[in-house]
């Protein structure tokens, strides 16, 4: 009950900058039809719910399950399996990232459906997956992140030269979008699950970077995307 009651405060306190400011420009300089800014009221008290809800979720299941499943995983002795199910991880719950759909919709709209939204989630969802596969290796195989930061955004802008102009911001958009509310708890427990098993409680913070790692992959897949469709 009281991890409940600090979730509530938390989304309130995160919820109550933006509701101060739409308010205070409500009623001083904007003064948005009647019907709209009760659309605003109504969304508002449906974003908190869903905020409280989600929250409560990820604490009572996404990061417990999360947890579990990587710290099972090296018990099979395959590396192969601990790899192959964080590229699947990896892309079903990117599938399942409202922010990364809210871009695909987006950009299926401006686009005139030139980019399809199904076609853009897939790709952002393969290259979460390869790099989660990737990050997985590099627990095993102890190899530091900084090798494959440096390794990864090289590739990007090396990539870039050869990429549509107006893919580059949609490709750098993709990558943001892939740390969300979704993705980023579940990634974050599966890592430190393993490493906690693989690495030892004392070296569990090899588990932390899959996020940084995650979001390279995004990137590479829209310009790669954007390489074929220029």
């Amino acid at each position: 009950m009281h991890e409940i009651k600090e979730i509530v405060l938390e989304v309130l306190y995160a919820v109550m900058p933006i509701t101060a400011v739409v308010f205070i420009l409500q009623f001083s300089l904007i003064w948005l039809p009647t019907e709209v800014f009760l659309q605003f009221l109504v969304g508002l008290v449906m974003v908190t719910t869903g905020l409280i809800l989600f929250l409560i979720g990820v604490q009572v299941g996404l990061l417990p399950v999360g947890q579990m499943i990587g710290a099972a995983l090296p018990g099979t002795g395959k590396a192969w399996l601990v790899i192959f199910f964080g590229f699947v991880l990896g892309f079903v719950v990117t599938v399942a990232e409202p922010d990364v759909r809210v871009l695909a919709m987006q950009v299926d709209i401006v686009s005139e459906g030139a980019v399809g939204r199904h076609l853009l989630t897939y790709t952002v969802a393969l290259g979460v997956a390869f790099f989660v596969g990737l990050a997985m290796l590099r627990i095993i195989l102890n190899i530091p992140i900084t090798y494959l930061l440096i390794a990864g955004y090289g590739a990007v802008f090396l990539l870039a030269s050869f990429t549509p102009a107006q893919f580059i911001p949609i490709s750098f958009d993709a990558g943001g979008v892939t740390t969300g509310p979704m993705t980023v708890p579940f990634i974050l427990a599966l890592g430190v699950g393993v490493a906690s098993v693989l690495r030892g409680k004392s070296a569990s913070t090899d588990g932390f970077g899959l996020v940084a790692l995650a979001s390279i992959g995004p990137i590479l897949a829209v310009m790669v995307l954007g390489v074929f469709y220029g």
